[in-house]
């Protein structure tokens, strides 16, 4: 029997694990104590919050505004997702086009359980092992997350905090599969996103967001990451990058390619990324306030003002600007952003924004094909890229007072803030970058990674799901 013969059965045997995971919570200890965390930034509504590891401050009543915004940002991260289907399968060809509608599904079903029932304990939970990541068992199946009771430092419920992070644990796996489109095998895919969420992304949201101390306690020691500079997309930029070396390049690149088979699909999903992004950046606020209204305001300037940059630059570079430019700018855009929307004015946005379209019009049109190297959809040099650049210029333009009371970026005097932010950034893609070459390694060891030679000519949707997305004839 072939190996990915035996895929559902483990899966089935997982589920039914979990099915009786009930009965091991309540076998534990039902105390209820939660260490301090932070929301997915170094965010607060403009009040300094303490997120050591010293005892947690009672909990503050719980807000109904604060809790309906923050149901909202939810519902707008999940709304991501779907977006990022949609950008992702109008840029492959239409053979395609389902496989890549499938992974980023399967991402929102398979690590939502996953957050569930470990992940959000990994990310949140009490440190262990130095810091390296949060105890499994400390929210082991949501054991004392609630509904009525608010996570510590915020005026929302522990349940409502929980869900929001894991529209991040959604979206942040699913960004990686734009870079192996159209020849990583469906069940392999399955096995390798769940472990990186497990080992990748897990940890580093601890030490950023999760109030790890010691050596790991990069949120701690002062790096600045609003929304997910380094948790979100450096994180999965270099793990993309990795992953497009690994597998080779697609039959045919890069002169048998053809272009997007569905252009206005893969504007659609940008719209809807531009959308659901108020929610990743302006949520991370915890709270309906004025942060929130500074990081949603400057999210838009800087998408904004990468979209124009990226036609402008195509326009001077090619003679014409195109569609495609206009969206990828404004996607990198959103990603320069992120880490950086809680603690930067307008006129940073639009630099950040800038910076990003440059950066990343460098990386796709003269580093990659350079070097050769096939990343599909311009993961790395779209995410990992924008990602890095955010995350720097975070440290330089960072305005005094926002947020939580830092005292500013490069810009206010503080060239400091650009070696943590350096530091944050290094630690990611070092973690990140092994962790993703040992995991793929893994799994193509024992299961085979790339789909074979025929099944990639016929396409994806047919081999790995006997579907077609077009019907030609009636």
């Amino acid at each position: 029997m072939q190996v990915r013969s035996f895929v559902p059965w483990v899966a089935c045997a997982l589920f039914a694990l979990l099915a009786l995971s009930p009965a091991l919570v309540r076998a534990q200890d039902t105390s209820t104590d939660q260490p301090a965390a932070t929301t997915s930034g170094d965010t607060s509504s403009d009040t300094s919050k303490d997120t050591s590891n010293d005892a947690a401050p009672a909990p503050a009543p719980i807000d109904k505004a604060d809790t309906a915004w923050m149901l909202t940002s939810s519902a707008l991260v999940l709304l991501m997702t779907p977006g990022l289907a949609f950008f992702y399968g109008g840029l492959v060809r239409r053979k395609n086009v389902l496989s890549v509608l499938m992974q980023c599904f399967m991402c929102m079903c398979l690590m939502t359980l996953l957050w569930v029932v470990v992940g959000f304990s990994l990310a949140f939970g009490a440190d262990t092992a130095g810091g390296l990541v949060g105890d499994p068992m400390t929210y082991f199946m949501l054991k004392g997350v609630e509904f009525d009771k608010a996570w510590p430092g915020l005026t929302i419920s522990g349940q409502l905090f929980m869900v929001f992070q894991c529209m991040f644990a959604v979206i942040t796996p699913a960004l990686i599969l734009g870079a192996f489109a159209e020849r990583f095998r469906f069940g392999p895919f399955c096995v390798f996103m769940a472990a990186w969420l497990l080992l990748v992304y897990c940890p580093v949201a601890h030490w950023v967001w999760g109030g790890a101390g010691g050596f790991f306690g990069l949120g701690g020691d002062g790096a600045l990451d609003f929304a997910g500079g380094t948790v979100v997309h450096i994180n999965a930029g270099i793990a993309a990058f990795v992953a497009a070396l690994l597998l080779g390049k697609r039959q045919g690149f890069p002169s048998k390619i053809s272009p997007p088979h569905n252009l206005p699909f893969a504007v659609l999903g940008a719209g809807l990324l531009w959308f659901g992004w108020f929610g990743f950046n302006a949520g991370s606020a915890g709270a309906a306030t004025d942060q929130a209204v500074r990081a949603f305001v400057v999210t838009h300037v800087a998408t904004a003002a990468a979209g124009f940059a990226w036609s402008m630059i195509e326009w001077f570079h090619n003679g014409k600007p195109t569609c495609l430019g206009m969206i990828t700018g404004a996607v990198a855009g959103l990603v320069a952003i992120t880490p950086a929307s809680g603690f930067v004015d307008p006129g940073g946005a639009i630099c950040i924004g800038i910076g990003a379209s440059v950066l990343s019009f460098i990386a796709v049109a003269f580093f990659k094909p350079k070097f050769g190297y096939d990343d599909s959809l311009d993961v790395f040099g779209v995410h990992g890229i924008s990602g890095i650049w955010g995350a720097i210029a975070t440290g330089i333009w960072a305005i005094k007072g926002y947020g939580v009371d830092k005292a500013g970026g490069l810009l206010e005097g503080n060239s400091v803030q650009v070696m943590l932010q350096l530091k944050a950034v290094a630690f990611t893609l070092v973690w990140s970058g092994v962790l993703s070459f040992v995991l793929l390694k893994i799994v193509d060891a024992t299961m085979g990674l790339r789909a074979a030679e025929h099944d990639e000519r016929v396409g994806m949707d047919l081999t790995d799901h006997a579907e077609h997305a077009y019907t030609m004839v009636d």
